[in-house]
């Protein structure tokens, strides 16, 4: 028995083999590009699967782990800046204002549809100055963030606060994921939840 990650994502990877569960990584190479009309969630759900489907491709008959995680301004959707300009005009949005985390977190067994959640967080970015984002996004850090920051990284300088997972701002709800591998009509999955051994 085996996870199978579908993502290049350090950070979820990180997060997996801190609650000591087994898994190997396979990226899912699929456009994340956003349809017009979708909301943030929609979207981060969609994603999700889309990411759960093509890892299925190659591991039939295999659990397989996707997720997707969006920040979301009022009614802008954020995901991963296209080049620094991009980044640069993302950190000016969220300076000095909150916004919400959503990370959509699928699991599917083969080709059947599978099941996901939705988690959501609320971070405050504090006022950051010119000089600061011109500075963060130089460290190259923003690029392949969702939101341009980093919440665990050299961007928690200019985190206020995170109300509910931080965890799930890093790119994948721990307990969200425990809680599906839990629930899954498959004792073995559950068993592998209560893993504790490094992968």
């Amino acid at each position: 028995m085996r996870l199978i990650l579908a993502s290049s994502s350090p950070r979820r990877a990180e997060i997996l083999a801190a609650l000591g569960i087994p898994f190997e990584i396979s990226p899912a190479d699929i456009p994340e590009i956003l349809v017009p009309g979708e909301t943030g969630p929609e979207a981060a759900a969609r994603l999700a699967r889309e990411k759960a489907a093509a890892a299925a491709v190659r591991h039939a008959g295999e659990w397989i782990l996707a997720a997707d995680t969006l920040v979301l301004v009022d009614s802008v959707v954020l995901g991963k800046p296209a080049d620094d300009r991009d980044a640069r005009e993302m950190l000016r949005l969220l300076s000095g204002r909150e916004h919400r985390v959503v990370t959509a977190v699928h699991l599917r067994k083969g080709f059947a549809d599978g099941t996901g959640e939705i988690e959501e967080s609320r971070v405050r970015i504090a006022p950051m100055t010119d000089e600061e984002i011109r500075w963060y996004v130089e460290t190259g850090e923003p690029r392949d963030k969702a939101g341009a920051y980093a919440v665990q990284g050299l961007g928690a300088r200019f985190v206020e606060g995170v109300d509910g997972s931080f965890s799930n701002v890093m790119g994948l709800p721990a307990r969200t994921v425990y809680r599906l591998l839990r629930e899954a009509p498959d004792p073995d999955l559950a068993r592998l939840a209560l893993s504790s051994s490094p992968s």
